[in-house]
């Protein structure tokens, strides 16, 4: 499996270990360090952007399924399908768009990997080194349905939706408890302190990307979490209002979560005392990540 870098990641937290990952139009020659969660350390290939991708290096890895992601529910983001169907392998493209709340982002990227698993499509786990992948087609009743992967079903969004539980997979039982104890954490964090919240993208000392909280899922599910998230307010933009920093100032946030990909600049012009904290826009789709993010979001919360 060749996948891009943040479904790369995730498929890791959940026990598949991609040949190589790529990257997005945003990225460069290497690993944005924001986005790789453990893949650079554990020593998993980078291939630069996915629209760049050298075709023959491509052939030489042969992958049986690449992974991508989708926002917009038609097209892979971060690679040309074309490229995929010429190898004659799957394209998955998992939607991570705003019609899914956050679990059931969850709940694919479970099924997704649980499916390559049973298909033995699998390398070892990152609790599972040196275990033997399921053979292809055994039967197991307590197994949830392996999601498929044919070989003809080149297209952006081929996985039938499955309800699976995130606790799929060797290790994900104490996972998927991390995920809702960070929830509980953050749940409380929110209810104590009221504080504003804006989540921005910097893009220089003159403009800053504000985000929609109700565009994001994880950003929805924060606010479902009682944490008070601002709104920017009206404009164009169906993710982000693309405005000044002035605009992001009027707004007076208590806290901005600021995005840490290194394509981002850092924040400029917000008043005095503001809290600063992280926020990767494109966290890997998996409870442990994500009950990192909620820890550390829980954290920053607290008087």
């Amino acid at each position: 499996m060749v996948a891009y870098v943040r479904a790369g990641a995730a498929l890791y937290d959940l026990g598949v270990i991609p040949v190589a990952v790529y990257g997005s139009g945003h990225d460069g020659d290497a690993y944005d360090p924001a986005k790789a969660g453990v893949l650079e350390a554990v020593g998993v290939p980078y291939l630069g952007p996915g629209r760049a991708l050298d075709e023959a290096v491509l052939r030489e890895l042969r992958p049986d399924v690449v992974v991508d992601v989708t926002y917009d529910g038609k097209s892979p983001y971060a690679l040309d399908a074309a490229l995929v169907e010429r190898l004659g392998v799957p394209l998955v493209a998992l939607s991570v768009g705003n019609e899914l709340d956050l679990p059931a982002v969850l709940d694919r990227f479970a099924a997704l990997a649980a499916g390559l698993r049973i298909d033995g499509r699998e390398g070892a786990g990152p609790e599972g080194v040196g275990a033997e992948a399921t053979e292809p087609g055994a039967a197991d009743p307590a197994a949830p349905v392996p999601v498929v992967v044919g070989s003809d079903a080149v297209g952006p969004e081929i996985v039938t939706p499955v309800t699976a539980s995130p606790a799929t997979g060797p290790g994900q039982g104490a996972a998927l408890a991390e995920f809702e104890a960070a929830e509980a954490a953050l749940r409380e964090a929110a209810a104590r302190s009221g504080l504003g919240v804006l989540a921005l993208s910097g893009a220089g000392p003159e403009q800053v990307h504000l985000a929609r909280p109700h565009a994001w899922p994880e950003l929805a599910w924060l606010a479902g979490l009682g944490v008070r998230l601002l709104d920017p307010g009206p404009g164009p933009g169906a993710n982000w209002l693309t405005a000044d920093w002035v605009r992001a100032a009027a707004l007076r946030p208590d806290l901005v979560l600021f995005d840490n990909r290194e394509h981002a600049t850092p924040p400029y012009a917000l008043p005095g005392g503001v809290r600063l904290a992280p926020w990767n826009p494109e966290t890997p789709p998996s409870p442990a990540a994500y009950a990192r993010f909620f820890r550390d979001l829980a954290e920053a919360l607290a008087p």
